[in-house]
């Protein structure tokens, strides 16, 4: 019955708009990253850390484009189970499904305390923040355990590129509504 409910705001344009977010974002990952990994390889942070601000984008122009909550957290839920099934972007197993779902509820958490949809640069900039850091802390706590200043330097960081990411993911949107793809 909740379930229902949940589902009932979203339109089929709504649904497919959060599908192809999610097959983006991974479809992005899986280029952005090697790239990355050759500059934060020799300081030691994770290449998905900066690459993140990129890819965590779609969670934010999946609200943004949408204009309703819960879209984020359906978006990672999706590119949870797109990794898991496929196999690419990650190696994590089961656990994506875990990561890339509770980015996006992140975001939507943080969009239903600020009172906004993606609206915004600030609330996009902070979405995509929230996003980043998020994922940053979930794989460090399963997998890298990194000391203090490491992870410092690695929140620092992935901080930004969400930040940035979500300015790319309003500026996105924004283009879209002055063409009249979405309203």
């Amino acid at each position: 019955m909740l379930l229902r409910k949940f589902f009932e705001r979203f339109s089929l344009f709504h649904l497919m708009t959060i599908a192809l977010m999610a097959a983006l974002g991974i479809a992005v990952k899986s280029v952005i990253v090697p790239l990355v990994h050759i500059v934060t390889g020799s300081l030691y942070i994770p290449g998905g850390v900066v690459a993140g601000g990129v890819y965590m984008m779609f969670l934010v122009l999946a609200v943004s484009l949408t204009g309703i909550r819960g879209a984020a957290g359906l978006c990672g839920l999706c590119q949870g189970i797109m990794v898991l099934v496929v196999g690419i972007a990650g190696s994590h197993g089961v656990l994506s499904i875990i990561s890339y779902t509770l980015t996006g509820i992140a975001v939507d958490l943080l969009m239903l305390l600020l009172q906004h949809k993606g609206c915004c640069v600030m609330c996009c900039f902070a979405g995509g923040v929230i996003a980043n850091l998020t994922g940053t802390l979930i794989v460090n706590s399963a997998f890298f355990n990194m000391p203090l200043v490491p992870l410092a330097l690695s929140l620092t960081a992935g901080a930004l590129s969400g930040g940035l990411g979500g300015i790319l993911a309003w500026t996105i949107t924004g283009q879209l509504r002055k063409h009249g793809v979405v309203r």
